[in-house]
């Protein structure tokens, strides 16, 4: 069978064949360092995992007996509250102090060094640039830089944590709310992680991050994002049980029928399934009803919440390709988005395998590399910033 990604394998949400006999569900998981997309295989006896593209389900065997509890998963990097303390970034430091000295600034090697930087060593070259030089290298750089390159190149110096609670208070701030970047920032998030977000928001700005979006939020799409905040969610290690999945597409079947939709059934099971159960649901949800839930969910929504469930099921079943469609998005038509282009690939740029499988999907989805399409609609060092962050080519800057 011929699939959209040659020499890698169905792509997540391809076509799902249910086998004869018993578990007909398929999904998908990331892994690192593996091509986009990828296959695995489940330990032998081990519970009920969502299985993966061309796989077909195999039940624990009956004497199997497993741990039933599972552990939460970590937060992301960047995320830990509890880290050991950042490494001292001697040399890194140094260059960069020696960029910003004296009579104009050598904006090349900022982009070499915060480019490359990974969240933990971001942190340490900004403590090791305090402890060497007495100045606070954000500051230095905000006084060296300006525009969208200076937008790109703070965005790097908060680290994923400050720039995602930077990113939610901006978008409340004020008249009117920010739909896209709440759901950039609060959707498909580990537990970890999110909580995470809460706790540093609080020490930031003194303020409950879940209040503050609630209060900005309309009455339904407010109770969708409490219940995503309570941080919730089954993990990824959750197995997959057929009783509960059949149970969830019942719901969601149920609930959309007639001309009144209980939104709130439908959004608790976005907002507390793992992700492999949101891809198992779809598929069998599919299976069942003849459509996707992609377009059950189109046809009985609309507004902010539409978009918000549609980014979490696009999340769960095609990670990669919704990083694609959300940089693509910000870049499309006339006038480039650029607050939302940095944010995106900012974000997408703190992990390495992430980023690998963005850019696969771009070049499958878009049919052109996503460098081309950065140097198309930005200019100049912020342009420069940017590749680099992606690890496309920047004349006159090393990037490793």
């Amino acid at each position: 069978m011929s699939y959209g990604y040659p020499g890698q394998g169905p792509p997540p949400g391809g076509q799902w064949f249910p086998p004869e006999g018993s578990g007909y569900y398929q999904g998908f998981q990331q892994a690192p360092n593996a091509p986009y997309p990828q296959f695995q295989q489940w330990p032998t006896g081990a519970p009920t995992q969502s299985p993966l593209p061309g796989q077909i389900y195999t039940p624990p065997s009956p004497n199997w007996e497993g741990v039933r509890t599972y552990d939460p998963e970590p937060p992301s990097v960047g995320y830990a509250l509890d880290g050991p303390p950042p490494p001292f970034m001697a040399v890194e430091a140094s260059e960069l102090r020696k960029a910003m000295k004296g009579i104009g600034t050598n904006e090349s090697v900022l982009i070499a060094i915060l480019s490359r930087l990974g969240p933990i060593e971001m942190e340490g070259v900004k403590t090791t640039y305090k402890a060497q030089h007495k100045r606070d290298l954000v500051r230095d750089v905000h006084s060296e830089t300006s525009g969208k390159f200076r937008e790109c190149l703070e965005s790097l110096l908060r680290g994923p944590l400050d720039e995602d609670c930077q990113n939610v208070y901006q978008a409340i701030k004020g008249l009117g709310t920010k739909n896209s970047t709440l759901n950039d920032i609060l959707l498909g998030r580990k537990n970890a992680d999110m909580n995470a977000i809460k706790h540093r928001f609080h020490q930031i700005y003194h303020k409950s991050m879940e209040y503050e979006v609630k209060s900005d939020l309309s009455l339904k799409t407010e109770r969708l994002f409490e219940m995503i905040m309570t941080a919730s969610r089954r993990p990824e290690t959750t197995p997959i049980n057929h009783q509960e999945i059949e149970a969830d597409v019942r719901t969601i079947a149920h609930a959309t029928e007639g001309h009144d939709t209980d939104k709130f059934v439908i959004c608790d099971i976005f907002a507390h399934r793992s992700e492999g159960q949101l891809r198992t649901i779809a598929q069998a949800y599919q299976h069942h009803h003849g459509r996707t839930l992609q377009q059950c969910i189109s046809a009985n929504f609309f507004g902010h919440m539409k978009d918000a469930l549609l980014y979490m099921l696009q999340h769960a079943e095609d990670p990669a390709k919704l990083d694609a469609d959300m940089i693509h998005d910000a870049i499309e038509g006339i006038g480039t988005r650029d607050a939302a282009l940095i944010r995106r690939i900012v974000a997408i740029h703190w992990n390495p395998d992430r980023l690998h499988q963005c850019k696969a999907a771009y070049y499958h989805y878009y049919h052109r590399h996503l460098a081309d399409a950065v140097r198309s609609e930005t200019r100049g060092d912020y342009c420069k910033t940017l590749l680099a962050c992606i690890g496309g080519t920047v004349t006159g800057v090393s990037i490793s």
